[in-house]
């Protein structure tokens, strides 16, 4: 795993891209969960989400390690493939992207915007991890894995620049989709010799993680049905879950109704949009906020890329149903 100097050199060559993303104490979400908590607005990147950081430190090293590499492709359920889009077209890389039927419309779109081959395979994320691997192997493609040590490093920037803007931080919460995000809060914490505790956050709907966390062993699950289709994962990756195992102080279960209410908070106490990810922390913390009162706590908002019909119907008091 990474060190502090690569971690501060990652911090650079993200922030040459854009800068830091800012952590907000909001007063309403204060007044809701009984607690001093700042969000960290990940869906203030280019691509909307957290996964970005790690696309740029992922095409810096390929770039300079393989410059004549055909292409790249890769799974995902959205970002990160836009990820990867934004930083391969940058670096002058074609990318392939490998969706399942019924992925996020407007997410499939800014992955095309963004200059990435758009492929449809597979009803969910894993099945389509297999048809990737398949264009790996027939186009002599570099096949990027959702957990890599430069995803994770890269990631972890927005790690650095929380615990370097707010101190003395008691708990964060966090999403876990694949473990880049988790992983990397969790290092710069170490890293930074924090006592701060990390929470993990699954779907009720997707508990992989959760259930491999409480057994020491992976588990994979039959579904992943939720509309939070950033954490709708069925077998983690074997590399996060122990380091995850290692770092965090527990994960935490929110259902789809838990997701909507949160994003509804959002947009009603700070104007944000955030897709179902991104509010999994903040319906986390609103589960604990008995325990967290009077604390001192982050939530990470990794996304805001939501389709307008799934917002719709959470502003409208629903939870949508999970694309089948």
């Amino acid at each position: 795993m990474f060190d502090r100097d690569a971690l501060e050199q990652a911090a650079k060559l993200v922030h040459r891209c854009f800068g830091p993303t800012p952590q907000f104490a909001w007063p309403l979400l204060a007044e809701a969960t009984g607690c001093s908590v700042w969000v960290k607005h990940e869906n203030h990147t280019p691509t909307g989400a957290f996964k970005v950081r790690g696309g740029l430190l992922y095409l810096d090293r390929l770039s300079r390690e393989r410059p004549h590499v055909p292409g790249l492709v890769s799974a995902t359920r959205g970002n990160h493939g836009q990820s990867l889009a934004y930083a391969g077209r940058a670096a002058g890389v074609p990318v392939t992207i490998v969706v399942p039927d019924g992925n996020s419309v407007e997410k499939n779109d800014a992955m095309r915007g963004f200059g990435a081959e758009l492929v449809v395979a597979g009803h969910d994320f894993d099945v389509a991890r297999t048809h990737a691997r398949r264009i790996a192997d027939e186009r002599g493609f570099e096949m990027v894995p959702p957990f890599h040590v430069d995803l994770v490093t890269g990631v972890a920037t927005y790690a650095l620049e929380l615990f370097q803007a707010v101190p003395h931080l008691d708990t964060v919460y966090v999403p876990i989709g694949m473990g880049s995000g988790i992983c990397g809060l969790i290092r710069v914490r170490d890293l930074l010799h924090l006592g701060t505790r990390i929470v993990g956050v699954v779907s009720t709907e997707a508990p992989a993680y959760a259930l491999s966390f409480e057994r020491g062993e992976r588990v994979t699950t039959e579904t992943a049905h939720t509309f939070a289709d950033g954490m709708a994962c069925r077998l983690p990756d074997a590399q996060a879950l122990t380091q995850i195992r290692a770092g965090v102080d527990r994960i935490l279960r929110v259902t789809d109704d838990e997701i909507a209410t949160a994003m509804r908070l959002y947009f009603s106490a700070t104007h944000n949009v955030a897709e179902g990810a991104g509010a999994a922390p903040l319906a986390a913390l609103l589960q604990e906020r008995d325990c967290q009162r009077g604390r001192r706590v982050a939530v990470i908002l990794s996304g805001g890329n939501v389709d307008r019909p799934v917002f719709r119907q959470v502003l409208a008091g629903g939870a949508p149903a999970a694309a089948a």
